[in-house]
């Protein structure tokens, strides 16, 4: 058995755009995973929780449990742990630390998410929250080189806006915006995309949001009133959203592993507001883990 850590993982120097290949495969494999709603342990008035999330994909001879917790004062707040097991055998191949598992693949399928959902006329990326999910969405979404020149419109926390602004800089972004209140954010955005993990109201009013718009909450926080008036909402598993407070009123939903297998429609014209919740499902770490103890192993 191998204990897997972060430095170790990283120095596989993973390209970016084969961690959105792998989540897009694993999306493509969806129907052969065997894939339980996570249990949620939530505290201290849901700001902590600890999720288990287990899964098993016999193709890729794979097993296993991701545990990840979340405590609001910790850097960084978010962390885990994944078992991996072979399917096969039963053999505990590995324990990994699974922060960079966890920002990788989130990261990844929300840039897939954009490349499937957002109009093709997009222009203009709203982002909030720069911790590690955010930050990877970066990386994954500029891994494709024509983004480069999109606008990106930042919304301005402490310092973190001005930090995540040269960041871009010196990836070659030209068009850049930060962005002092809500309603400068969310109005005008083409794509929205949130990564922060604790919002204690709406952020916007529903007159903000264009006809068009693509809205990414990655931690589900601050868009509720969404839900009630997007023509669509897509998500990684049915199970995984079908508790959520207004999803009896979802005007439509579907999981975005059929929308990439053409077994059902996604956008159908650049007028639909739609709503993604691409909150992470284990089939994306188990997949990611498997793949990197094979490189590994070579």
């Amino acid at each position: 058995m191998k204990t897997v850590s972060e430095k170790e993982i990283k120095a596989l120097s993973i390209l970016d755009s084969s961690v959105i290949e792998w989540v897009k495969d694993a999306f493509m494999s969806k129907k052969d995973f065997v894939l339980p709603k996570k249990t949620s342990l939530k505290f201290n008035n849901g700001q902590n929780f600890y999720n288990t999330m287990p899964a098993m994909l016999p193709s890729l001879d794979a097993a296993g449990v991701k545990i990840v917790s979340r405590y609001s004062n910790r850097t960084p707040s978010i962390d885990g742990h994944l078992l991996l097991y072979s399917y096969e055998t039963g053999n505990f191949l590995a324990v990994m630390e699974a922060a960079w598992i966890t920002a990788a693949r989130t990261g990844a399928v929300a840039a897939l998410a954009v490349e499937t959902f957002a109009k093709k006329s997009f222009e203009t990326v709203a982002i909030t929250g720069f911790g590690q999910t955010g930050l990877s969405f970066l990386d994954m979404f500029l891994s494709k080189p024509e983004n480069i020149h999109k606008t990106f419109k930042l919304k301005s926390y402490k310092n973190y806006a001005d930090k995540v602004s040269r960041y871009l800089a010196s990836k070659g972004v030209a068009n850049i915006q930060i962005c002092d209140t809500n309603e400068e954010f969310i109005k005008d955005s083409d794509v929205i995309v949130s990564a922060v993990t604790v919002a204690e109201h709406h952020f916007g009013k529903d007159e903000w949001y264009k006809e068009g718009v693509l809205v990414l909450p990655i931690h589900t926080r601050g868009f509720q009133n969404c839900d009630l008036f997007f023509d669509k909402v897509f998500g990684d598993d049915i199970e995984h959203v079908r508790g959520f407070q207004h999803f009896e009123q979802f005007k439509s939903f579907g999981e975005i592993s059929d929308v990439l297998t053409g077994a059902i429609q996604g956008r159908e014209n650049d007028s639909e507001r739609i709503l993604s919740y691409n909150i992470g499902i284990a089939l994306h770490d188990l997949y990611l883990a498997r793949k990197i103890y094979d490189l590994l192993e070579v």
